[in-house]
């Protein structure tokens, strides 16, 4: 039980600390939080409702896997190296196919709802 405290603590002052300092996670939960209430509307049921949620949150967690792949590479060396510029770049890569891919869902969810078929 400790050990899950413990690690609910740690959670925490991540989410705290990537809230207050970076940018792009903060706009991404402000995104999750606006995008609940419209997920529901445009959603014809709870798979549609937990498909347009469901993307957020995994754009959200490898925004802060990325974070954390930033991170571990300027606590390694702060010198210029091809290999952490190649890390930096493929935590920024699947940043930008994470966005692409819930940019697609919601596009399409939006169509769908326009049109008067609800997902």
């Amino acid at each position: 039980m400790q050990r899950m405290i413990q690690a609910t603590r740690n959670s925490a002052r991540a989410f705290g600390h990537l809230f207050r300092h970076e940018a792009a996670f903060r706009q991404e939960v402000i995104l999750l939080v606006v995008a609940i209430p419209l997920a529901w509307i445009i959603s014809g049921g709870w798979r549609g409702f937990a498909l347009l949620i469901g993307v957020l949150v995994i754009l959200i967690v490898v925004e802060v896997v990325n974070t954390a792949i930033e991170a571990a590479c300027n606590a390694a060396t702060r010198e210029f190296s091809d290999d952490v510029m190649l890390a930096k770049d493929c935590g920024s890569l699947a940043v930008a196919f994470a966005l692409a891919l819930a940019g697609v869902v919601w596009l399409i969810a939006l169509w769908e709802w326009l049109a008067g078929a609800p997902i």
